[in-house]
């Protein structure tokens, strides 16, 4: 980010700027070489698998380093197995039969030490994992029996799930397309479903949270689809460039003939209300989320399912009436990003994010959208289970939160929560929550702003003060030295 590109970030979203300042100063990203032990970095395969962690995937290798203790080696390895299977299903170039029998007997290569596969095309972009795969193999063995138990079902049931799609896609002329919406469910819970089930699974197997958890399947389910979808709708065009369309058929056929004329200008009306249909059925996910959160307890656990959810709400908002989804790639800023994760530290927070993008998204709504009252009430369940759960006259104090579900159960009060002492002295009814208010800047965000301002022309003068020395002295030391040239012409002119 250049220097205007700060000052304007500063003027307009200063707290952004703030939490950026503060995760580039503060932020300690985890060392594995602290406990060797847990982490296995001293093992050559074991250091291979989180080298190829960091290349597939850099957002989610730092919350999958935060996990406590082993969990964070078994998460590691989860996600390597699917990749590599991902990149199966993703490669073009691998024969349809090939293609099938790879996907479909992808969890037996986890028992057979060695294996690995460099069938794919050189242009790849993960490649190198599943040619070099035994090393994950390798590490994978070394897991506890009930973990590689969890992999290998997960494995095998999604690998099942993308031969199917894989041949649907051959069948239908080699174009990956997707008809209805009950198969775009479908497809999102191979893909993406089976991965918030199998996670849930892990995180109880570790014993860090509750058994109950590796049970409740559809808010897992949906978890993993709150994700997909929204990474589906942000990567319209990019998809389109490359023949295939994951937007489901159901969608998009009701205003075009075909999905690429979406981004032609005479159809920007339909492309807005294809969007608009797009973002409700990704947000129909959106409760069935914020009740998963509620169900987490290990901080580490609830910061890495946290991020990626306040990610992908602020992305839906980010893309909603955006017409330039049709024409590029739409990502968030990273100052936003440092700002979520900093607010996104327990699930009373979590929701209020929620409700805001929700708001906003509201806000932008064209009431002559055919969707509009469908996208209205889906904003207000948001609300309404955020205002049902957290309700917005307790004031959340400083201390750290306590994840129970009743503040005042027997014995258990969240520290996170006080309700006004006045209301609970006269016993009023507590008012109704007013709706909420577009963020102003405060005084803090102005100084910081001038603070901003003052160090950038701090700096100005400083650069420029330093350039006008050197200029100064290059000026005197240049008419220096014609001084001494014209001294000795005149010196060589006079008679000897």
């Amino acid at each position: 980010m250049n220097l205007l590109g700060l000052i304007w970030l500063a003027i307009r979203h200063p707290q952004e700027l703030k939490a950026l300042v503060n995760y580039k100063l503060w932020y300690d990203p985890p060392n594995l070489e602290e406990h060797p032990e847990i982490t296995r970095i001293n093992e050559p395969n074991m250091k291979a698998c989180w080298l190829f962690l960091d290349q597939t995937s850099r957002s989610f290798s730092a919350v999958i380093k935060e996990l406590d203790g082993e969990l964070s080696r078994v998460v590691c390895i989860f996600y390597l197995v699917l990749r590599g299977l991902d990149t199966v299903e993703d490669d073009m170039s691998i024969p349809i039969e090939l293609k099938e029998t790879l996907l479909k007997s992808f969890y037996q290569k986890l028992d057979q030490p060695g294996w690995n596969f460099d069938g794919c095309s050189p242009t790849e972009k993960d490649r190198n994992l599943l040619v070099e795969f035994d090393k994950v193999i390798s590490e994978f063995q070394v897991l506890e029996p009930k973990y590689r138990t969890i992999i290998t079902d997960v494995t095998a049931r999604m690998g099942s799930g993308m031969a199917r799609f894989a041949r649907t896609a051959v069948d239908g002329g080699g174009i990956f397309s997707i008809d209805t919406m009950a198969g775009f469910d479908g497809y999102c819970h191979y893909v993406a479903g089976l991965v918030g089930e199998g996670l849930s699974r892990l995180f109880s197997e570790s014993g860090k949270e509750n058994e109950e958890l590796g049970y409740q399947l559809r808010l897992s389910n949906s978890m993993g689809l709150l994700l997909q979808k929204t990474n589906i709708l942000r990567d319209f065009r990019e998809d389109v460039d490359a023949g295939r369309m994951f937007w489901p058929e159901a969608i998009w056929r009701k205003f075009v003939d075909e999905p690429r004329l979406l981004t032609l200008p005479q159809f920007q009306k339909q492309a807005r209300w294809a969007l608009t249909e797009m973002t409700i059925d990704a947000l129909s996910h959106a409760v069935d989320a914020l009740e998963y959160m509620t169900l987490l307890k290990n901080q580490s656990i609830f910061n890495f399912c946290a991020i990626p959810q306040v990610m992908a709400i602020a992305t839906l908002e980010l893309c909603f009436e955006n017409l330039d989804v049709f024409q590029k790639n739409v990502k968030i800023r990273r100052s936003l990003m440092a700002l979520l994760i900093s607010k996104a530290i327990n699930p009373r927070d979590l929701s209020y994010i929620f409700v805001d993008f929700a708001h906003r998204i509201h806000q932008r709504a064209d009431p002559s959208d055919p969707n509009y009252l469908k996208l209205c009430v889906l904003v207000g369940k948001i609300i309404a289970w955020a205002e049902n759960r957290y309700p917005s006259f307790i004031t959340p104090t400083n201390p750290p939160p306590l994840y129970s579900d009743d503040p005042i159960a027997s014995n258990i009060q969240d520290v996170r929560v006080h309700q006004q002492p006045a209301l609970r002295r006269i016993g009023l009814q507590p008012p109704v929550a007013p709706r909420a208010a577009k963020a102003k800047m405060g005084i803090d965000d102005l100084k910081f702003i001038l603070i901003i301002v003052s160090s950038v022309l701090a700096l100005i003068l400083s650069v420029s003060a330093i350039l006008g020395s050197l200029v100064y002295l290059a000026t005197k030391y240049h008419n220096s030295v014609d001084y001494e040239r014209q001294l000795c012409s005149l010196r060589h002119r006079q008679p000897g």
